[in-house]
């Protein structure tokens, strides 16, 4: 028998709803201890490969991939830029700042008086996540996946399929 298009809508819908559900949920992706010596690890949420740093005893996560070019978020450096933790790109130098995803540049305002170039936001270019520590366990929770964001396109690309859970 065949399903009604009526009954496909409800089918897509339940389906639909499940993968938000999914998505929201905290997922455990290592020990506090074991990240707070480590200072890093990489893990599979729900498919999405993000980055858990603890950097100045606060814990921050964001999708493992550079919104500009995919470069590896893992591998930089952290440092403070214009009052703003950020990790910097090791492919291009692209500074992201870990609280927020924002995307930052120098610039010189030619209309003041100084030509001293400043600090300037390109706005969210990066996803960042909720993290969460609960009885020694870090969880991480996805940030809202239906505002799309510049770093979904290499989160896509990389995409990590099977478990929920992998450590570099």
């Amino acid at each position: 028998m065949r399903s009604s298009p009526k009954n496909m809508n409800a089918d897509s819908s339940v389906k639909t709803a499940d993968k938000r559900k999914e998505a929201e949920a905290a997922v455990c992706v290592g020990r506090e201890d074991d990240i707070k010596q480590s200072r890093r690890i990489t893990a599979s949420v729900n498919d999405r490969e993000i980055v858990v740093f603890y950097h100045e005893e606060k814990f921050y996560a964001m999708d493992c991939r550079c919104y500009h070019a995919g470069g590896p978020l893992h591998l930089g450096e952290i440092e403070d830029i214009g009052g703003h933790l950020c990790i910097i790109c090791p492919w291009h130098m692209y500074k992201i700042t870990l609280a927020t995803g924002e995307g930052l540049y120098q610039a010189i305002n030619p209309t003041e008086p100084s030509a001293a170039p400043k600090w300037r936001s390109k706005g969210v270019k990066q996803r960042t996540h909720e993290v969460t520590v609960d009885n020694g366990s870090v969880y991480v929770t996805l940030s809202d996946l239906s505002v799309s964001l510049d770093s979904d396109y290499y989160a896509e690309k990389y995409k990590k399929f099977g478990s929920s859970f992998r450590k570099k």
